[in-house]
């Protein structure tokens, strides 16, 4: 049975960043019978978070503060997780810090899975006007350090730099199959960073949720964070002094939150397809109990034909409306298929 080319209209103008549940009806218009998936080994997302040097016991206790809110998220979304940098002295292990970090990337870093790592630094920065600088309780870490740390990561990898001075992190990180977020633009915003905190509380947060398809990506996180963050210094009557970035695409230069509107970039901006989120937008610490039904194989089709769908509608103009319902039925099928799939797979499970 084909599919009506009304519902194929409507899905290639929804599809960019668009709530999983857009697909749902095409379902519905599919033939009745699709074979179930074979079952999947579980695999899990795994979270590292680092709080560093606290400087001052009030720096030490936010810092704390915004890395249980993080333990929270990473709880309820199932992950693996490993913590560093304790707030108890009696706690504290003979590895310093950096060691403890070496481990913990090597560790779960080195796992063959689409499912990404997430590597979380909560603290204070410092940069020289050549090297960014993570302060972390013993030796540090500087932008190339992470770079090789992380150079031989098997697994998509998000890392989220919440210190002052942190852009040069994102210059230096960004690569394919990477979201890199940064609380400020340049190594020269010195200042205090306060987004660290809004961002804690996006990570898990149902407000956060702009698109409400019931949960919160990462680029909605860094969007309630970065606006939360630029309310503050607006409400206090104060310059804001650092304004976070996001980079998803690998050309290292990084997105502002101000380029967006809601969840999508903003209508009329020069090469949109350069803004970076895209990425972003599909990956979830929390995830909701649908997506919870996807396998980590099918969610990874289901983002390799939402990408392929972003950029046929990114094109649509090059195409005749026949020609443009052409490229877009297949893919549409596809993406059919495997929810058509899960749903079959959820039904038998269902006593």
């Amino acid at each position: 049975m084909m599919l009506q080319r009304q519902s194929l209209r409507a899905a290639g103008t929804e599809v960019l960043l668009r709530p999983v549940a857009v697909f749902m009806p095409v379902i519905a218009l599919m033939m009745s019978h699709v074979a179930s998936a074979d079952e999947a080994p579980v695999e899990r997302q795994a979270v590292i978070v680092v709080v560093g040097a606290e400087g001052t016991a009030e720096y030490g206790q936010q810092f704390q503060l915004w890395a249980d809110r993080w333990e929270d998220a990473v709880r309820k979304g199932a992950a693996d997780f490993r913590r560093i940098g304790s707030p108890s002295p009696s706690a504290v292990t003979p590895d310093s810090d950096l060691t403890q970090l070496t481990n913990a990337v090597q560790e779960l870093g080195n796992r063959q899975t689409a499912e990404p790592l997430w590597i979380v630094l909560i603290g204070h920065g410092t940069f020289d006007s050549r090297t960014a600088t993570f302060n972390l309780n013993g030796p540090d870490i500087d932008a190339q350090a992470m770079v090789q740390l992380c150079s031989n990561c098997q697994r998509p990898l998000a890392i989220i730099n919440c210190s002052s001075c942190s852009a040069p992190f994102l210059n230096a990180l960004s690569g394919d199959n990477r979201v890199v977020v940064t609380a400020t633009k340049d190594g020269n915003q010195i200042q205090y960073s306060r987004f660290g905190d809004a961002m804690s509380q996006a990570i898990g947060d149902a407000a956060a949720d702009i698109d409400r398809d019931g949960q919160t990506s990462l680029l909605e996180a860094w969007l309630y964070a970065s606006r939360r963050t630029a309310e503050f210094y607006s409400e206090e009557g104060r310059l804001a002094t650092e304004h976070a970035l996001l980079d998803d695409n690998g050309d290292a230069l990084g997105t502002r939150a101000e380029l967006f509107e809601g969840y999508r970039p903003k209508a009329g901006i020069k090469e949109p397809g350069r803004i970076d989120g895209s990425q972003a937008s599909r990956w979830h610490l929390i995830r909701s109990p649908e997506e919870q039904l996807l396998t980590t194989a099918e969610r990874e089709q289901r983002d390799d034909l939402e990408r392929k769908l972003e950029a046929l509608r990114s094109r649509r103009a090059d195409f005749s409306e026949e020609a443009y319902l052409n490229e877009l039925e297949p893919l549409a099928v596809a993406l059919a298929e495997i929810y058509r799939a899960v749903e079959q797979r959820d039904a038998s499970a269902t006593p």
